[in-house]
């Protein structure tokens, strides 16, 4: 049969990205307490595409995930990279898996356990020499207790949900967990999937009597993850959906040499 895609292009246009989206997949995750967890990820695989070619093979990507199935996981990235590269006839790749992480969580009076899911995402990249580059990223849900109006009000102070995302860049191998728990430290208070009414009483003094600026945050993380020499490179941010206000107030920083690739 004709194979259309390696049809030659007069264009003269090369293409930085091309390949699949959003594919649904199950994968393997390292889980610290468990030895393993099973998810579903949502997977994106590129590759880059010459001048001279028309188009890739779109279905190879899918049949590259067949190859390592069930080890689509941290350790295997590197593996898949240089497959892309070598199946699909490319000079670099890049792979994006994102997936709900589940942490079995004890509320923090009443003890009870409830499952708490954190979207987590590996970022893989590899370039014509052969260089990888993997980023490992969790949004962290934080609840946040505002200094300002604790200062100035005689009674209460406003309080709101938040989001943080850290992406990490390491020497050796990283936990999950230790992200997560890395967040959830620097934060006015955690939130959980499952509270009695002792465990509210807890959460509710616990951040008024720990009061964060989205300032505060991402800085607390920052000062921490400074003082790990297993991490290279981190970028943290804080987004805060203000209870009182119809906008988020947002925080980032960025530490250490992103690698050129």
């Amino acid at each position: 049969m004709k194979d259309i895609q390696n049809q030659h292009d007069n264009r003269n246009i090369p293409i930085e990205k091309v390949g699949i989206k959003d594919l649904k997949y199950p994968i393997t995750v390292l889980d610290r307490k468990n030895r393993i967890q099973h998810t579903v990820a949502s997977i994106c695989m590129y590759v880059d595409l010459p001048h001279e070619y028309k188009g890739t093979h779109m279905s190879r990507f899918v049949e590259i995930l067949h190859m390592f199935h069930p080890e689509v996981a941290l350790k295997k990235i590197s593996g898949i990279l240089e497959e892309m590269k070598k199946y699909l006839n490319a000079e670099s790749a890049n792979i994006e898996v994102t997936f709900p992480y589940f942490i079995k969580k004890e509320s923090p009076v009443s003890k009870t356990v409830g499952l708490m899911d954190y979207s987590c995402s590996i970022l893989g990249s590899s370039n014509s020499e052969g260089k990888t580059d993997i980023e490992l990223v969790v949004l962290v849900p934080i609840s946040s207790v505002c200094p300002c109006s604790k200062e100035i009000s005689d009674v209460g102070a406003h309080n709101q949900r938040g989001n943080v995302r850290l992406s990490t860049r390491f020497k050796k191998f990283i936990w999950i967990e230790d992200m997560i728990e890395l967040v959830e430290k620097s934060a006015s208070c955690e939130v959980y999937s499952i509270l009695k009414r002792a465990d509210e009483k807890h959460v509710t003094e616990k951040g008024y009597a720990n009061p964060k600026f989205v300032e505060d945050i991402v800085r607390d993380i920052a000062a921490k993850l400074k003082k790990d020499s297993n991490i290279t490179w981190f970028s943290v941010s804080a987004e805060n959906f203000e209870s009182i206000h119809n906008h988020s107030a947002y925080a980032s920083i960025t530490n250490g040499q992103r690698p050129r690739l």
